[in-house]
């Protein structure tokens, strides 16, 4: 009794300051004069909280159809997108004018670390032009070839585009296949040559690149300078005048189109979507024509660049929608919305992303095999141009066989599994997906396809069941100075690569086209076209579809076993010289048993390349000082019968660090 009583004198003494400030707070009148520091805090949060009730919604039916542009940045990587975009966003007051202003549309830490735009992002830009209040819809885009997908996205919500060069670089592979992105959608083009201010910058010669290469007059292009913000409030002038408002029709049903999609944690999915008919706001009923599922919106909004809630979004602009969408599948890139009872036509989608790449992921322990799962569920969200299939493995375990635009998407995924979710991986050597024609009637029965894809060379069909192999094959755009056009020839026809066209598109740089088997160009072509120009060629490339190929599986074989995680598809032409690599690298990476190993590269019966992990070896004639010579044979040949048995019996585990060494995507040179 008296442990309890003292308890509760001492808690009415710990709680009495607590309960009198409660009563302060609660008596009317001015509050007592704050001292100490605590105080000063509240007042801190009584200004955030105030400024906070003054963000009111805003009211988006100030702005007519004909006040409304919406338009993209595509460039070559590097060229000074994300740079125009900061000043853009200064110059609308969309953000403070301030020096730590780089980059403020690329918010993933890959982006900032690596310099690149990975993701299209989106911001709203208000802009007083002549006594007129514009809305401007600003769409970042990446320059990488391997992230075309997000550029074709972003162009679907789009009626322009500002084409941005480096005045300096010229006109490069990507700027030539962005442009061409866009004249296809039928977009309005601009073009912008920027870093005016550097001090090798030509904007003269890259003006008649421009007029020859894209037959745009050299007085439509607009000079700047990003960097310094020079002659920028031009480039908005130029939106507002060039580029079309969109056509579009408020008073007919809600058709809006899902053109990008991330996932929050709290939230679900928010959907950036771009309007072409009618109005959406908070509380409607909307049903996707994709899954035909019925959701309740409920929020609305623009990007400024940070998201700001609105009462309602109208027919031309461009915002994002929550609507309690939980699942990864459910924000498909290229759905139509429309409203509950009311059907419309879904607007004709872009196309979806093709995997040009496929790569094995595995956990590099198996108790993280959830953790790693939950992980790719939530990043495939944010990018849904990511394939995921189960897949398992012998040596590594439970994993998956994740298909990918190209190889810098891969690193950047990866990357991101890192940075985001802590998340450790083993990423097998990519391959490309294969097709293969079935020859009898019976197996087009069994596998109810006359072609089949094969996106893991361990299923890849037996020549006895196919009447032809099909590899993919893609036209390659190459952009270099002269000079090194020889080089760059050499490497082309030793990847197999056949020319199309050269065109010189000024006196000193040429543009070469070739058709590239995809697997030959997959891995370190890009580095070694880079080595070979010192750094100043550029590469793009565009699917071109299949071609019959005289295509070979090539098992890798331990003492006559076959190592399933080593099958590896090849060229007929190649397979000596990469059976030979894998063996090398193999044998460096097996460790020495007390028996001989043989490692072999096989296709079919026929054994194409072989290395030999060499047995230790106790020497048995220590003992012998001199004496009769059959004596040493005697004890050698025993010996010899001894390790010939012990290979019989012994089996070859690879173990998991050697299958990392001869799986990672970059082979030694």
């Amino acid at each position: 009794m008296w442990t309890l009583a003292g308890r509760g004198w001492w808690l009415g003494r710990a709680l009495a300051p607590w309960v009198t400030g409660a009563a302060n707070m609660a008596l009317p009148g001015p509050r007592p004069a704050p001292t100490g520091r605590a105080p000063a805090e509240f007042r801190a949060s009584d200004r955030l909280s105030s400024s906070a009730g003054l963000k009111e919604k805003l009211d988006m039916s100030i702005f007519p159809v004909e006040n409304i542009r919406n338009f993209s940045i595509i460039a070559h990587v590097d060229h000074g997108k994300s740079t125009l975009a900061d000043r853009l966003l200064e110059l609308t007051g969309t953000i403070d004018k301030t020096k730590n202003n780089k980059q403020v549309l690329d918010k993933l830490q890959v982006e900032r670390e690596r310099g690149i735009t990975v993701k299209a992002q989106t911001a709203s830009l208000f802009y007083s032009c002549e006594g007129k209040q514009y809305l401007l819809n600003l769409i970042d885009t990446p320059g990488h070839v391997d992230f075309s997908y997000e550029v074709s996205r972003s162009l679907s919500a789009c009626q322009g585009v500002l084409l941005v060069v480096d005045a300096n670089e010229g006109i490069q592979a990507q700027t030539v296949a962005n442009f061409f992105l866009a004249f296809e959608a039928q977009l309005s083009v601009i073009p912008v040559i920027n870093k005016i201010d550097l001090k090798n910058a030509d904007p003269e010669r890259v003006e008649k690149q421009i007029e020859k290469v894209f037959d745009i007059p050299s007085g439509e292009c607009i000079k700047i300078s990003a960097k310094l913000g020079t002659n920028v409030e031009s480039v908005l002038q130029a939106v507002i005048e060039r580029i079309p408002p969109p056509k579009v029709h408020r008073k007919n049903p809600l058709r809006a189109l899902v053109f990008d999609s991330t996932f929050d944690q709290y939230r679900g999915v928010i959907a950036n979507v771009a309007l072409f008919d009618g109005v959406v706001s908070k509380g409607d009923k909307i049903i996707s024509a994709y899954t035909q599922k019925t959701y309740e919106v409920n929020e609305v909004g623009i990007l400024n660049p940070n998201e700001h809630s609105t009462h309602k979004l109208y027919a031309g602009q461009v915002g994002y929608l929550i609507a309690g969408m939980k699942d990864v599948t459910e924000a498909q890139i290229g759905d139509t919305l429309y409203l509950h009872k009311q059907p419309v036509e879904p607007l004709p989608g872009f196309k979806s992303a093709k995997p040009m790449v496929f790569a094995g992921m595995y956990p590099v322990d198996q108790s993280e095999y959830n953790n790693l799962k939950s992980a790719i569920e939530k990043l495939t969200l944010n990018d849904s141009s990511v394939t995921v299939h189960r897949d398992s493995s012998l040596a590594l375990g439970a994993g998956w066989r994740l298909g990918f635009l190209g190889l810098l998407h891969m690193e950047v995924f990866n990357q991101r599994l890192e940075q985001e979710y802590n998340a450790s991986v083993i990423l097998t050597t990519p391959t490309v997906p294969y097709k293969a024609v079935l020859s009898s009637a019976k197996l087009i029965k069994e596998y109810r396809d006359k072609e089949i894809t094969i996106i893991n060379p361990a299923q890849f069909p037996d020549k006895s069941k196919v009447s032809e192999y099909l590899e993919p094959v893609v036209l390659g755009t190459i952009i270099t100075p002269d000079e090194f056009t020889g080089k760059i020839m050499m490497l082309c026809q030793a990847r197999r690569a056949v020319q199309k066209n050269m065109i010189f598109i000024d006196q000193n740089r040429v543009m070469l086209k070739y058709l590239f088997p995809l697997n030959e160009i997959v891995v370190d072509f890009y580095d070694s076209l880079k080595s070979l120009s010192s750094g100043y060629a550029s590469f793009d490339y565009e699917d071109a579809g299949y071609q019959t190929a005289e295509l070979v599986k090539m098992d890798i074989l331990l003492n006559g076993n076959i190592v399933e995680e080593l099958v590896t598809i090849v060229h007929k032409d190649k397979a000596h010289f990469v059976g030979k690599a894998i063996c090398e690298r193999l044998k460096d990476s097996l460790p020495r048993q007390l028996f001989e190993i043989a490692i072999q590269a096989a296709i079919g019966s026929k054994i194409i390349a072989r290395e030999t992990v060499k047995a230790y070896r106790k020497n048995v004639l220590a003992k012998c000082y001199g004496g009769d010579i059959t004596r040493k044979m005697k004890l050698l040949k025993r010996q010899a019968e001894g390790k010939k048995k012990l290979r019989k019996i012994g089996n070859v585990e690879v173990p998991k660090d050697a299958f990392i060494k001869v799986l990672k995507t970059q082979s030694d040179k």
